[in-house]
């Protein structure tokens, strides 16, 4: 695919409000698509290759559900949004059916040696991450005013599915935070100095609204990166979050130095709160809200990996080896 139309797919998507994270990503599959076209335009390609691609996609590359999934609202906005011509509602592919994997869970002492590890940097976030049940996007996009110390709760806004929830935060956490929006204070008090900050970043219908508070302490990220960069919509010289692979390397880095051999990532935190909260008797609803899951099965398969075995099933191994 020729550079333009990908530079004009990115500006298309940015002019929607879309996150740089789905607008790399949506890039990527239309990339995909178009070289699985033989390098065709979309608009000259006869209209059964998107569930051609699809099915590709299961049957040649065994990509997961959520993986198909990813790369069909990527061809639903090129073909709604780009080419005008919306793929039709009984799209005929062949779909993923690989089985989910367990998630990966750490028990209560690998957790504190986790973050025992972990860098100073990056240690908050990583507690959020478990003790709140953040995702790993939810936690380094925290501004400021999503933390209510009064309710000892966190806001989250616009997660995914544009859905807002709010979530528990642990008490030990208070002095942390609020030395953590000490030092985001001091970064917004020196980038005001410089005449040509234009402050942090803020959604186009949140800015009409609050046209001031891209300069106001609450407005401003809870991680905010320790260097300015000019934003890519726009241009303009703002203090961007931390980078979210520098907080995958440093959960990655943790785990390393804690000696654990399971494979850590930040979901790993997620997974091992609402497990941890199911151990402890917490209701699976409850832990359903937290998590913002629409459908309780997805929650369900924290079940699966608490210690009373599969289903709650005792192995008459234990019973035998109780009679000796």
């Amino acid at each position: 695919m020729a550079s333009p139309f990908i530079a004009y797919l990115s500006e298309r998507m940015r002019m929607m409000r879309y996150r740089e994270n789905t607008i790399r990503t949506y890039t990527l599959w239309i990339k995909r698509y178009v070289n699985f076209c033989g390098q065709q335009h979309p608009v000259d390609v006869n209209e059964q290759q998107p569930e051609r691609f699809l099915s590709f996609l299961a049957s040649e590359r065994n990509l997961s559900p959520a993986t198909q999934a990813i790369a069909l609202n990527a061809l639903v906005f090129l073909y709604r949004d780009i080419l005008d011509k919306p793929l039709s509602l009984t799209l005929e592919f062949q779909r993923s059916r690989r089985q989910p994997k367990l998630p990966v869970v750490l028990t209560r002492t690998e957790m504190a040696a986790l973050l025992a590890q972990a860098s100073p940097r990056y240690l908050l976030p990583m507690q959020l991450m478990y003790g709140s049940g953040l995702r790993k996007s939810e936690a380094y996009r925290l501004r400021v005013k999503d933390i209510d110390f009064d309710y000892s709760g966190i806001q989250v806004w616009d997660s995914k599915g544009g859905k807002h929830r709010r979530v528990t935060l642990a008490h030990e956490l208070h002095n942390s935070l609020k030395v953590q929006i000490g030092v985001v204070r001091q970064y917004l008090k020196q980038d005001l100095k410089r005449p040509e900050y234009r402050g942090v970043n803020m959604a186009y219908a949140l800015a009409r609204k609050f046209p001031n508070g891209r300069f106001e302490p609450g407005w401003q990220f809870l991680f905010p990166s320790t260097s300015l960069s000019i934003d890519p919509d726009g241009g303009a010289l703002r203090r961007h979050h931390i980078h979210p692979s520098n907080l995958r390397k440093a959960v990655k880095h943790a785990a390393r130095l804690a000696g654990i051999e399971k494979e850590v990532t930040c979901h790993t935190l997620r997974h091992s709160f609402a497990t941890h909260l199911l151990q402890q008797g917490t209701d699976i609803r409850t832990i359903q809200a937290q998590l913002g899951h629409s459908n309780i099965k997805t929650t369900q398969i924290y079940t699966h990996v608490l210690q009373m075995g599969a289903d709650g099933v005792t192995s008459p191994l234990s019973r035998l080896t109780s009679q000796k």
